[in-house]
């Protein structure tokens, strides 16, 4: 994640969430989160307010060390996947209930 200079902090409220993802998409996160000395968490709020306005949240070097994080995890989907990630066997649940 690109540094930024030291500023006042932001006082914010954060809430505890349970969100589900792809089991590899979050053991890259964790790692990538664990060489940055950030949290999942802090990451996460990151990359998302980085991205809400329209900027990469990662310089070169860090894109290089996600590419081999995601080789370790064998994480071989990428942003063309997006909104097409299902769980496994969902279409035997969805014809189970339909029946």
């Amino acid at each position: 994640m690109k540094k930024t200079p030291k500023t006042r902090s932001v006082v914010v409220e954060r809430v505890q969430t349970g969100v589900r993802m792809e089991k590899r998409i979050l053991k890259v996160s964790r790692a990538l989160a664990d060489l940055l000395d950030l949290s999942l968490g802090d990451l996460l709020e990151g990359v998302l307010l980085h991205v809400f306005e329209g900027k990469t949240p990662f310089g070169p070097a860090t894109l290089r060390k996600i590419a081999e994080l995601k080789k370790v995890y064998g994480l071989d989907v990428g942003a063309g996947a997006s909104h097409r990630l299902r769980e496994a066997g969902a279409d035997q649940v969805g014809r189970t209930a339909r029946a």
